[in-house]
């Protein structure tokens, strides 16, 4: 099997080339490739394919087998191995996902290879159906208190078409991410599990990021979870509707237009190319 490794922002997934070879078990493939002492390694597995209402098709499979709607830092890589590699030749196409079609806006360097991507990311949602949680489907959950293990925890929750659980904490660096990220994901109020994102405002146009992704453990970074978290900052007042988000694999310049979406420019990188065996 031929694949690429690439990442956005120190989010790293194996993209296969769809157009090329078939994926039979993408699940188990996923666990296998994603282990970082015995596969490849990766935070999950990305399939670029053929697509009958779009440019390419992405289907994303976390490193725990399970497969997730979108992923934003993947969504670039994908753009760009689009390009790079003959399948689209616009600098603006657009990707089929799990969360719908996004419009993307690709970047090149002189050596006409992508570097950068700007994501349409669609219009957030809020309301507990559409995320989804428990309660009152037509209910937002905005600054809600939730209770995890020792502690009380302030919840703004919102679907950039995968759920996302954004908390505001005082230092994000010295947060304890590995002990409530996993209770958090699992807490029965999301019936399909949660990215949980911690969040430290910097300024009204800065933030601090690490996230405790669904399925994947600790990530680098995370886009709709980046996204989510813009939205979560304006909904509570920290910060303005442009503005730069650190995660701990590089930044993400976010904005919530006026038109109600959201728009995520960032880096995506392609590490090495490369032949495996499945097991």
């Amino acid at each position: 099997m031929k694949f690429a490794k690439m990442h956005g922002a120190g989010n790293d997934y194996v993209y296969v080339d769809c157009f090329q070879q078939v994926v039979h078990n993408p699940s188990a493939l996923a666990v296998e490739v994603s282990d970082r002492h015995f596969g490849i390694g990766s935070d999950g597995l990305i399939l670029i394919m053929p697509s009958q209402v779009a440019d390419v098709r992405m289907r994303m499979f976390n490193a725990d087998g399970s497969e997730a709607e979108m992923c934003g830092n993947g969504v670039r890589c994908v753009a760009k191995y689009a390009y790079d590699h003959g399948l689209v030749a616009s600098r603006q196409i657009s990707v089929e996902t799990g969360a719908g079609v996004l419009a993307l806006q690709l970047f090149t360097n002189p050596d006409n290879r992508v570097e950068k991507v700007r994501v349409n990311m669609g219009k957030p949602r809020l309301s507990r159906g559409e995320i989804p949680m428990t309660g009152p489907p037509d209910e937002q959950a905005i600054h809600l208190a939730v209770e995890v293990l020792d502690r009380t925890f302030h919840v703004t929750c919102v679907s950039m078409g995968n759920p996302h659980a954004v908390i505001f904490v005082d230092n994000v660096e010295e947060f304890p991410v590995g002990k409530y990220g996993p209770v958090l994901e699992k807490h029965p109020l999301f019936p399909n599990r949660t990215n949980v994102e911690f969040v430290e405002i910097v300024s009204r146009t800065e933030l601090r990021q690490r996230t405790w992704e669904r399925g994947a453990g600790e990530t680098l970074a995370c886009g709709t979870g980046s996204s989510a978290v813009t939205v979560a900052a304006v909904l509570n007042g920290h910060c303005e509707r442009t503005l730069v988000n650190h995660l701990l694999g590089g930044d993400l310049e976010m904005e919530w237009a006026e038109d109600g979406h959201i728009y995520m420019t960032g880096p995506a990188v392609q590490v090495f190319e490369g032949d495996y065996s499945p097991r």
